[in-house]
């Protein structure tokens, strides 16, 4: 038995609108094409969605199976607007990584 931290369980099932919530768009960049050619998906995803939910959602909607799921936070930049500071928003992204034989493609809708 290990001493490591408990891993929280994935959950069994989730809502048609969880799915909805959790794959807020996808995203078209340099970075996420060239991922295309190892069978990655980029989403950007609710800043409150977690691993687990993320394969489940993108299972649900897009009819596929998924092989890994990373995530990341990128924190949004102070800038100016008309002199005045602001600051963009922060954004969380998945790559999800597929399994072969899948595909999703991004530019049709669902």
């Amino acid at each position: 038995m290990s001493k490591g931290r408990a891993r929280n369980r994935a959950p069994v099932t989730i809502s048609k609108e969880r799915m909805y919530e959790v794959i807020r768009q996808p995203l078209v960049t340099e970075k996420s094409t060239l991922g295309s050619e190892h069978n990655q998906v980029a989403f950007k995803v609710a800043m409150d969605a977690s691993k687990p939910e993320i394969l489940l959602a993108v299972e649900g909607l897009f009819n596929v199976k998924v092989k890994a799921v990373n995530t990341l936070r990128q924190a949004g930049k102070t800038k100016r607007f008309k002199g005045r500071p602001g600051r963009r928003v922060e954004v969380k992204k998945a790559y999800v990584t597929l399994e072969e034989g899948h595909s999703i493609d991004v530019t049709t809708g669902i």
